[in-house]
C-alpha cells in the first residue's frame, strides 16, 4: 500500500479514538474529528500534508497565528525559571507584569486584576465579586438578581450558564441555574424596547449586576449591537448602583478595532472578563479587572470580608509570560497595521457581496466578517444550514465553524492576502451554489 494511503489509514484510526469525548459534538452523526499533526501562522497541518486555514483562530484564541516564535521564546524563558507556584501568598514577576500591562492598555477607571484560567471561571468570578460586594455592605442585602441579554453566551460553568440564554444548551441545567432577569440587546432601531425593559427591572433595586457581551454577542450569531444604546443601559445601572460587568471574552484584544469593545462606550463597566486570545493561544488563562471600588468592598480586617474564591492554577507563570508577549504584539504597529489590514479585506468583500438574495445580515467590525444566510428554519445554532456549510469550508480545506446558519471570519492577525482570498471564493460558492 502506498506509503500517502497508509498515512491517512493511520490518521484516521487515531481520529476515531473511542477514548476521547470531543466538546461540542454528537459522536453518533458527526464525522472522525481531523488529526492535526503540525500548524504555523494560520494554518493547520495534517501528518499527510493537508494544510487547513484557520479562518476562526480556532475558537478565537490564536490571536497572532499558531506556533509564533515571540511567544514561544518567552515561555521557553520562564520554563528555566519555575513552571508554577501557587498564587495565594505568593507572587511573581510574569504575573505583575502582566496586570500592570493589562491595565495599562485598558482605560484608568481599571486598579485591579484577578486571575483564572478560563472564560467562564473568569465571568464565574465577576459574579461572585458583584455579589459578595453586596454581601459585604449588608448580608440581607435584597440585591441578589442579575441581568442579561436574550441570546447571551457567557461560558459552560453553572454560572455563566445561568446568565447565558436558556435553550438547547442548557436545558438538561435549568432545575440548577440560578434566577435572571432578560432583557433585548439594543439591536440598531430597537434600544427603546432595551431601555424601557431595563428601567422596569431596576426599578424593583433587587439586581446586583448586569452582564454583557460588549457590542457584539458571539456564540448566538455575532449579534451587533447599538453602541449609543449599550451607554444609555450602562448609564441606567450606574444611576440605580447596579454593577456592570463586560464578557470581552472574545470581544477584546482587537478583534472588533480597537483594544478592546469597551473602548468603543462613553461609559465604563465596573468590571472586565478577559480570557481566549490574552496568551495568544498558548495556554489557558482568564482574568478578572475591576474598578477601586469593588476592590475596597472586600479590603477590611474581618477575614470573613475576603474574597473566598481561586483557583489551582491562577496566575501561572507560564500563562502570564505568553500573555506578556501577546500583548507586546497586539501592542505593535505591525500588529495595528495588520488588522487594519483584515479590516480593510473583509469591507471590500462584502461591498461586492452584501446585497446578495442569499444574505439576510451581513458586517464587518475590526477583523471580524459576519454572514447570515436566509433560511426557512429559525436562525439559532441547531439550524440544519449549519452542517452543510461546515462540510463545504472543511471540504475546500477552511476552518468556519458556522453558528447555525451564521458563519464569521475572525482570522489570526497574521493571516496572508492568498489565504483571505482563499476564504472569500469558498464564501463566493455558497451564495452561486445550492450546498
Amino acid at each position: 500500500m502506498e506509503k500517502s494511503k497508509l498515512l491517512e489509514r493511520e490518521n484516521l484510526e487515531l481520529s476515531k479514538n473511542i477514548n476521547i469525548w470531543h466538546p461540542y459534538s454528537q459522536h453518533a452523526v458527526d464525522k472522525a474529528p481531523i488529526l492535526i499533526d503540525s500548524a504555523k501562522g494560520a494554518s493547520l497541518y495534517t501528518k499527510e500534508g493537508r494544510e487547513i486555514i484557520d479562518a476562526i483562530s480556532s475558537w478565537w484564541v490564536t490571536l497572532h497565528g499558531h506556533a509564533n516564535s515571540h511567544i514561544e521564546s518567552s515561555i521557553c524563558q520562564q520554563l528555566t525559571k519555575f513552571e508554577h507556584v501557587m498564587f495565594a501568598g505568593f507572587t511573581h514577576k510574569p504575573a505583575i507584569n502582566l496586570a500592570e500591562k493589562l491595565l495599562s492598555l485598558l482605560p484608568d477607571v481599571f486598579s485591579k486584576v484577578f486571575y483564572t484560567d478560563n472564560g467562564s471561571t473568569a465571568v464565574e468570578t465577576a459574579l461572585k465579586m458583584a455579589f459578595q460586594f453586596f454581601y459585604n455592605e449588608d448580608p440581607n442585602t435584597r440585591r441578589k438578581k442579575v441581568i442579561a441579554f436574550r441570546g447571551s453566551y457567557h461560558g459552560d460553568t453553572f454560572g455563566s450558564m445561568s446568565v447565558s440564554q436558556r435553550d438547547l444548551f442548557v436545558d438538561p441545567f435549568l432545575h440548577a441555574l440560578f434566577d435572571v432577569e432578560y432583557i433585548d440587546p439594543p439591536i440598531l432601531g430597537f434600544e427603546d424596547q432595551s431601555i424601557f425593559q431595563m428601567e422596569t427591572i431596576l426599578k424593583k433595586q433587587q439586581s446586583a449586576c448586569f452582564i454583557f457581551e460588549p457590542v457584539v454577542q458571539g456564540a448566538s450569531g455575532m449579534r451587533k449591537h447599538s453602541v449609543k444604546g449599550l451607554n444609555k443601559l450602562i448609564c441606567l445601572c450606574q444611576k440605580h448602583g447596579v454593577l456592570t460587568i463586560a464578557d470581552e471574552v472574545m470581544t477584546g484584544l482587537g478583534r472588533l478595532g480597537p483594544n478592546f469593545a469597551i473602548d468603543m462606550l462613553n461609559v465604563f463597566p465596573d468590571i472586565i472578563c478577559l480570557a481566549k486570545g490574552l496568551t495568544g493561544g498558548f495556554l489557558p488563562l482568564g482574568a478578572t479587572i475591576c474598578q477601586e471600588k469593588i476592590y475596597s468592598k472586600f479590603f477590611s480586617s474581618e477575614r470573613k470580608k475576603a474574597f473566598l474564591h481561586g483557583h489551582s492554577y491562577a496566575g501561572n507563570p507560564l500563562a502570564c509570560k505568553s500573555a506578556l508577549a501577546s500583548l507586546e504584539l497586539l501592542d505593535s504597529k505591525k500588529c495595528v497595521k495588520q488588522r487594519k489590514f483584515i479590516e480593510l479585506q473583509h469591507e471590500k468583500f462584502l461591498t461586492n457581496w452584501i446585497d446578495h438574495p442569499k444574505i439576510s445580515n451581513a458586517y464587518v467590525l475590526g477583523t471580524l466578517l459576519c454572514i447570515e444566510y436566509k433560511s426557512l428554519e429559525k436562525s439559532s445554532y441547531f439550524n440544519s444550514f449549519r452542517d452543510k456549510l461546515l462540510n463545504h469550508f472543511l471540504s475546500e480545506n477552511i476552518l468556519i465553524r458556522p453558528l447555525g446558519n451564521v458563519i464569521h471570519v475572525l482570522p489570526p492577525y497574521c493571516i496572508e492576502l492568498k489565504q483571505l482570498e482563499k476564504i472569500y471564493r469558498s464564501i463566493e460558492k455558497t451564495l452561486e451554489k445550492d450546498l
